[in-house]
């Protein structure tokens, strides 16, 4: 039985022709049956591909052996080809949406003017040196937060990252602009990008963690300063590090909107037409085509029609 595996990683560097990037790299997932999603910009390159565990290491070297890509970090994750819809390798403004592709700058050695990068090991002894002082900051959108955080992160009213610099330039957060603050966000990539947009508008003391919450918990587990289930963007929709949620030290953050009980499990609202919203919804909720909906009154009324009609 074959074993296959994820690939998660990004690289910022300098691209003159992205398209060309574009193409060589959908030509070489295709041709080793990888699946998942890719943007090249003149930025860099964020991917996220799974397959077949020999393919997975013949991409790698395949791509490393390109200049700017040569020093390109990996990170392994559990799952494989199925859990992605197809291939998809596009070219875009932005490989990751803030909606400031001018104000990004990178070289050879990645973001210009970001936050101080810490290893996993580093984010506990800053926090151990300088105490309630330090401010985690979460760099994903709010929903994913739900399901997992670090301890008294301070978790922005963002929906997508496009969000982001309307939120930090609102005032909201200049109380924290002479702290130590700890971007975070999945793999890492976000808070690239984050980290810079924070400094440029005040924000004195900025750090992000090495590699995201994916290298943390792989360090800690669920015995660091990390909390709950990490929300992914394939077919798994979440996962967790250490033994899982049947880790004694996990902590379960997510909670059905409909009925309180425990859950990860995010489901899109039935009301397709004006929502499809995601929400945390138990698995006996989800049974119910009443109970199918985010919450929102009209979403509510739809599901109770399409229950009628049933």
């Amino acid at each position: 039985m074959s074993i296959s595996k994820i690939l998660l990683y990004y690289q910022f560097a300098p691209l003159s022709d992205p398209r060309a990037i574009m193409l060589w790299q959908r030509d070489l997932c295709e041709s080793l049956g990888l699946k998942g999603r890719i943007l090249v910009s003149e930025h860099g390159i964020n991917g996220t591909v799974g397959g077949d565990l020999d393919a997975c290491k013949k991409y790698i070297k395949k791509t490393k052996q390109y200049p700017a890509f040569h020093s390109m970090q990996f990170k392994w994750s559990e799952g494989s080809a199925d859990d992605f819809p197809k291939l998809s390798v596009k070219v875009r403004d932005e490989i990751v949406a803030f909606g400031a592709p001018g104000e990004l700058k990178v070289d050879a050695e990645g973001v210009i003017g970001g936050g101080t990068h810490l290893k996993p090991e580093e984010v506990n002894r800053l926090v151990e040196e300088r105490g309630d002082d330090v401010i985690f900051f979460d760099g994903r959108n709010a929903m994913e937060a739900e399901i997992g955080k670090f301890k008294n992160a301070v978790v922005p009213d963002v929906k997508t990252t496009h969000d982001f610099i309307d939120e930090l330039e609102s005032g909201k957060y200049d109380w924290m602009k002479d702290k130590p603050v700890i971007s975070y966000c999945t793999g890492g990539i976000r808070c690239e990008i984050l980290s810079a947009l924070m400094k440029n508008r005040g924000f004195e003391e900025v750090y992000q963690i090495d590699g995201g919450i994916v290298r943390y918990g792989e360090k800690f587990g669920n015995k660091g300063l990390w909390e709950g289930s990490l929300y992914v963007f394939d077919k798994r929709m979440h996962m967790e590090f250490g033994d899982g949620i049947e880790d004694e030290d996990y902590v379960q953050l997510g909670h059905c909107v409909h009925c309180g009980k425990p859950t990860n499990t995010f489901q899109n609202c039935i009301n397709e037409d004006t929502c499809r919203r995601q929400v945390l919804i138990c698995d006996d909720c989800w049974e119910d085509t009443e109970t199918q909906h985010c919450g929102r009154e009209d979403c509510k009324e739809v599901a109770e029609e399409l229950a009628a009609a049933k």
